[in-house]
C-alpha cells in the first residue's frame, strides 16, 4: 500500500519512526551517509520509496524525499533533494538512478 503525505515534515517524521535514520546527502556521483561518513555508489543503494512535493504558491519550493538503503552499507536512511530549477547537478549514472523513481 503506497503512502502518502500532505507535507515533506509528515513524509520525514514517518520515514523516520520506520527506521530510516540515516542523514543522507547527495554528491555528484554518489549518495553520502552523514553519520559514518559513507560514500554510496548508484549500484550500491536501493531507492525504497519517494514522495515528490510541489509548493502551492512558489516553483522553486518544490523537493522529493528518497527513502534509500543499502544492505552493503547497512544504510537505511532519508534523502531530501530539489527538483525542477534548484534539481543538483549530477553525473550520469545518479541522474539514471533517481530518474527511474520520479514521478
Amino acid at each position: 500500500m503506497a503512502r502518502t503525505y500532505d507535507t515533506l515534515s509528515q513524509a520525514v517524521n514517518d520515514l523516520q519512526a520506520r527506521g530510516y535514520t540515516d542523514e543522507l546527502t547527495l554528491d555528484q556521483e554518489c549518495v553520502i551517509c552523514n553519520g559514518n561518513n559513507t560514500s554510496l555508489r548508484p549500484d550500491e543503494f536501493n531507492i525504497d520509496e519517494f514522495h515528490r512535493f510541489e509548493g502551492d504558491s512558489n516553483p522553486s519550493d518544490e523537493s522529493i524525499v528518497y527513502a534509500i538503503s543499502s544492505t552493503k552499507h547497512k544504510v537505511k536512511g532519508i534523502l531530501v533533494n530539489a527538483f525542477g530549477p534548484r534539481a543538483s547537478s549530477l553525473n550520469q549514472a545518479m541522474v539514471e538512478k533517481l530518474a527511474t523513481h520520479r514521478a
